[in-house]
């Protein structure tokens, strides 16, 4: 079991690494799920757009892209997140960035976990979703 950070082309965002992956767990354990092998990139607009064209034949910006290795209920999986988009939809939205980011951060678990946001419906049990986790964050800090 593993969760990495690493950064292509840019910064790597000032995030406590342990404190996020003891999170994560926690969150992972609350949909009855264990965590296995979990990589985030950290990357630039024109890192998403790249991968979002090559691997998913999207031509647009996101600020997230999961790829889920998950097997029965060990999640696993790569999660590339554009900080250029997490800033920019932190200002559209007028919330925090820090709290912007570890929303999309957690919004990617919440994907491994089984979580969908393409109906209207699941929009809403997503953002639910990431409020509960966002909460538990908060609590332990």
């Amino acid at each position: 079991m593993a969760i990495s950070f690493q950064a292509e082309n840019i910064k790597l965002p000032d995030i406590k690494k342990r404190r996020i992956s003891e999170w994560i767990k926690a969150v992972a354990g609350s949909y009855s799920k264990t965590v296995g092998e979990i990589a985030y990139l950290f990357c630039n607009d024109d890192k998403i757009l790249e991968v979002n064209r090559l691997y998913l034949k999207h031509d647009f910006y996101t600020d997230i892209i999961t790829f889920d290795y998950s097997e029965e209920d060990k999640i696993s999986g790569d999660i590339f997140i554009s900080l250029d988009t997490v800033r920019s939809n932190s200002q559209k939205y007028t919330t925090d960035y820090q709290e912007e980011l570890y929303r999309v951060i957690i919004h990617g678990i919440l994907h491994l976990c089984g979580l969908d946001d393409g109906s209207e419906d699941e929009k809403k049990s997503m953002r639910e979703a990431e409020n509960s986790a966002l909460k538990l964050l908060k609590i332990n800090e």
